[in-house]
Formats: C-alpha cells, sequence, structure tokens
C-alpha cells in the first residue's frame, strides 16, 4: 500500500475524553444485539464501527469501498443495553487506492452525563471501481479562493 501520512482531525480525543465534535455515528444499543449474559456482542459494536469508517472512506473516495483489514481491536468494557453508541472515524493514512481510518467507540449511559471509550480500531478500506476491482482515491482537490 503507497501512503502518505495525514495528521487525524482536530478533536481525535484524549484519554478519559471523546473527541469534542458530532460523532460519525450515534446509536442506541438495543436488547436484540445482546449474548447470552445480557451485553452487547463484540459483532455488533464492530459493525457500527465499520459503518462509521465506510462513511469517512466513501466521502474520501467519492464512491464505492470495501473493508480489507481490521487491526487493533481490544475491548475495554462492556456496551450495555439502553447506552448510547457514539463513534468517531477519522482518515489516518491514504494511500493510492487504500484508506486506514480509526474508529474509536465511546459508551454513555442514559442518565449519565460522562462517556466510557469502550474500543478502538483501525479499519482499512480499499476504493472500487464498477466491476469491484481496486482503483486509485481520488485526491481532493484546493478549494478555489
Amino acid at each position: 500500500m503507497e501512503s502518505s501520512d495525514r495528521t487525524p482531525q482536530d478533536g481525535a480525543g484524549r484519554d478519559g475524553q471523546p473527541p469534542d465534535r458530532s460523532p460519525t455515528i450515534r446509536t442506541i444499543a438495543m436488547p436484540a444485539d445482546t449474548n447470552p449474559a445480557g451485553d452487547i456482542f463484540g459483532g455488533w459494536l464492530m459493525s457500527q464501527m465499520d459503518l462509521a469508517a465506510g462513511t469517512v472512506a466513501a466521502l474520501t473516495s467519492h464512491g464505492r469501498s470495501a473493508t480489507i483489514a481490521v487491526e487493533g481491536m481490544k475491548f475495554l468494557r462492556p456496551v450495555k443495553v439502553g447506552d448510547e453508541v457514539s463513534l468517531f472515524a477519522d482518515l489516518v493514512r491514504l494511500g493510492r487506492s487504500s484508506m486506514q481510518i480509526r474508529v474509536q467507540a465511546w459508551r454513555r449511559q442514559r442518565e449519565h452525563a460522562g462517556s466510557e471509550k469502550v474500543t478502538e480500531a483501525v479499519f482499512t478500506f480499499v476504493a472500487l471501481d464498477a466491476e469491484g476491482r481496486a482503483r486509485p482515491v481520488r485526491q481532493p482537490t484546493a478549494a478555489p479562493g
């Protein structure tokens, strides 16, 4: 993967505090998403994170893209039914046809103001053409000015 490093967007989060901006996705954990112990399935959380990363990938590539890898996921604490889950996604590396996107997942109990980080991971996406083959990511152009 050819790449150029990019720094995360402003407000990428500090230890103990969620990023100081609107999340890419915000959702509520529901009973249908639980495991037998009553916690939210890790797979449900990972799918929400993939959706958030996919949003950034689509905006970056201006088209279709697909997840090809997920790195560094470690679950720090459980998500419970009724928790508000906020997902923050930031482009951290841009290659010729690939994009690496860091996603942080934070939970907030409905009746409390504070949030806790649940997990984070780096999702790698590849931009795809109409036939599903890798294609170059369209580089952003400078705004007229």
